[in-house]
C-alpha cells in the first residue's frame, strides 16, 4: 500500500483551516476513493479536492482517520458531480470490501463461511462486521437489526446533509461486496433510508438476495 500512497502528494493545511469532527475512521474511507477520482478526473482534479476537503496528508493507510477528512471528501464528490457521485463512490466501497477480504479477514475463516448455508454464513460475517464497525461508521453507532439488516446511526459519513435520496453508496457497496464474496453471490444491498432524508437520523441497510435488477 505505501506505493500507491506515495502517488499522492502531502498538503498544507490553510491556517485558519478547523478539524471539528472528533471521530476516527478507518482510513480506506479516503485511501479507496482515491485512485478512482484520479482515474475520473484526473492528477490535478484529485489534488484540488484534497485541498478543498482540507486533508493535510494522505493516509499512511495503517492509522485510523479523522471521519471529518474522509466525510468532506466525500461530501465534495457528491456536490461536484452527483451524477457520478454514486458509481464512484461505490467503486471505493468495492476496493474497500476487496482490501478486508486480502489484509483482514484469515482465509480460514473465509473459507468456513463460504461452505456454510446462507443463513448461518450471513450470522457469522454480521458478527464480524459488528466487531470492526469502528471502521466504517466511525464515531456514529452501528446496529444489526439482524444478520441481513444494518443500521448507523449519526452517520459521520454524511453529517450535515439533506438528500431526497439515499447517500451512502461507499457503505453499500463495502457491505455489498462481502455478502457476495463469502455468503451469496447474488447479494445485493440496498440502503432503504438514509439519515440524510429526515430527522431520524438513522441510515438502513438491507442485503436481499437475488439478481440484480437492470
Amino acid at each position: 500500500m505505501a506505493a500507491a500512497i506515495s502517488r499522492w502528494r502531502t498538503y498544507s493545511l490553510p491556517a485558519d483551516a478547523r478539524l471539528d469532527a472528533p471521530g476516527l475512521i478507518g482510513p480506506n474511507a479516503i485511501l479507496q476513493l482515491l485512485p478512482v477520482v484520479e482515474r475520473v478526473y484526473g492528477a490535478s482534479r484529485l489534488s484540488a479536492m484534497l485541498r478543498r476537503a482540507l486533508i493535510a496528508s494522505v493516509p499512511d493507510g495503517e492509522h485510523m482517520v479523522p471521519e471529518g477528512d474522509a466525510a468532506r471528501l466525500h461530501q465534495l464528490l457528491r456536490i461536484q458531480d452527483p451524477e457520478a457521485a454514486p458509481r464512484i463512490a461505490a467503486e471505493a466501497g468495492r476496493r474497500t470490501a476487496d482490501y478486508i477480504l486480502a489484509h483482514r479477514i484469515p482465509r480460514i475463516a473465509q473459507t468456513a463461511l463460504k461452505i456454510l448455508p446462507a443463513s448461518l454464513a450471513a450470522r457469522g460475517l454480521s458478527r464480524a462486521i459488528t466487531r470492526h464497525a469502528w471502521t466504517f461508521a466511525g464515531s456514529g453507532t452501528f446496529r444489526a437489526v439482524d444478520p441481513w439488516t444494518f443500521e448507523i446511526a449519526h452517520n459521520p459519513m454524511i453529517s450535515g446533509e439533506r438528500s431526497a435520496i439515499p447517500l451512502c453508496h461507499w457503505h453499500a457497496a463495502v457491505f455489498e461486496r462481502l455478502y457476495r464474496a463469502l455468503v451469496c453471490r447474488t447479494s445485493i444491498c440496498v440502503e432503504t433510508h438514509c439519515g440524510a432524508q429526515d430527522d431520524s437520523d438513522i441510515c438502513r441497510f438491507e442485503i436481499q438476495r437475488g439478481a440484480r435488477p437492470r
